[in-house]
């Protein structure tokens, strides 16, 4: 299987490294998948992961890749779906923050539960995974805004704004739905491929 995570990864990011529309995007919407990777490698031996969480953290990654490729504002299947649906703007960048919701949602459990840190209810559980998921939310928001006053217009396709004003906070609010949803549909899932290491 570790073969397989790999060739896909490196499939998608040479692909998305030719002929991206903006060099500089895409090193912003791709440098956090590098980053995971570089953590991957590290901690694949000391801390390895479910296969769920793997499979995960791939999707999420090449997600980034494709914003990176083509910039989230362009993606071409949702500009065919913005002009199916007459919406106003490419959503594409709502799936990355769906997912930026989703995978932590199952990195953070998988912490929490392995490393013992929450003891008991389930409640507590999730509150604290969702806590910690809008926290990164909000972070990585706050990081599209330095960049932006760092580099002024270099950001502007970083941004992927596209002239909405709620932006930000719709950000973090498909976020925390990618959580919820993750945290409903996968945890039984990932309880039972935990267990080989509670």
């Amino acid at each position: 299987m570790k073969y397989l995570w790999l060739g896909i990864f490196l499939i998608a990011l040479i692909w998305s490294i030719i002929d991206p529309k903006d060099l500089f995007t895409w090193f912003l919407e791709v440098f956090p998948a590098l980053v995971g990777f570089v953590l991957i490698v590290f901690t694949y031996k000391s801390f390895p992961l479910t296969p769920l969480l793997y499979i995960l953290i791939l999707l999420h990654m090449v997600i980034l890749m494709v914003g990176g490729h083509y910039t989230y504002a362009e993606v071409p299947l949702f500009d065919w779906i913005k002009e199916i649906l007459h919406q106003s703007r490419n959503n594409y960048d709502k799936v990355g923050h769906f997912m930026q919701g989703f995978m932590p949602a199952i990195l953070a459990r998988e912490i929490l539960l392995r490393k013992y840190v929450v003891h008991g209810s389930r409640l507590w559980l999730n509150y604290i995974i969702l806590s910690i998921v809008l926290a990164f939310s909000a972070f990585y928001e706050l990081v599209e805004w330095w960049v932006a006053l760092a580099t002024g217009t270099d950001a502007k396709a970083f941004l992927g704004t596209q002239g909405y004003i709620w932006d930000t906070q719709s950000d973090m609010m498909y976020a925390l739905i990618g959580a919820v949803v993750s945290l409903i549909l996968l945890s039984r899932l990932h309880n039972r491929q935990l267990k080989k290491f509670l």
